[in-house]
C-alpha cells in the first residue's frame, strides 16, 4: 500500500516515557496501521529533514472499556519509536521542558 509521508505519521505521542526518550534522541509517533518500517523511515526523513538510524514498531492492543452496562472496546493502534543520528533534532518537540 502506497501512503503519502503525511499520511504515515498521524501525531506525536505525548507521555512521560516519550519525553524522557527525547534525551536519548528517540521520538515516538502514532502511525498509520498499514505503514511499515521503511515507509516510517522515509516519512520522518522527508518531513523533518533528519537522518533516521533505527525504527521500532509496536502494535498497541485494543482495550476493553465499559460505561455502565454498555461494553465495548477502544481500538488498537500502532506506534513507532524513531532513533535519529546524533546531532539531529525534530523541532516539533523542542517546546517541551525536560
Amino acid at each position: 500500500m502506497s501512503l503519502h509521508p503525511a499520511e504515515v505519521l498521524i501525531k506525536p505521542v505525548v507521555s512521560e516515557k516519550s519525553y524522557h526518550q527525547i534525551t536519548e534522541n528517540r521520538y515516538t509517533f502514532r502511525v498509520h496501521k498499514d505503514a511499515h518500517k521503511t515507509q516510517i523511515r522515509q516519512a520522518v526523513e522527508e518531513l523533518f529533514e533528519v537522518t533516521v538510524v533505527r525504527v521500532n514498531v509496536v502494535k498497541m492492543p485494543a482495550k476493553p472499556k465499559r460505561r455502565g452496562l454498555i461494553k465495548g472496546t477502544r481500538p488498537g493502534w500502532k506506534k513507532a519509536i524513531v532513533e535519529l543520528k546524533a546531532g539531529d533534532k525534530i523541532e516539533i518537540f523542542e517546546g517541551a521542558q525536560l
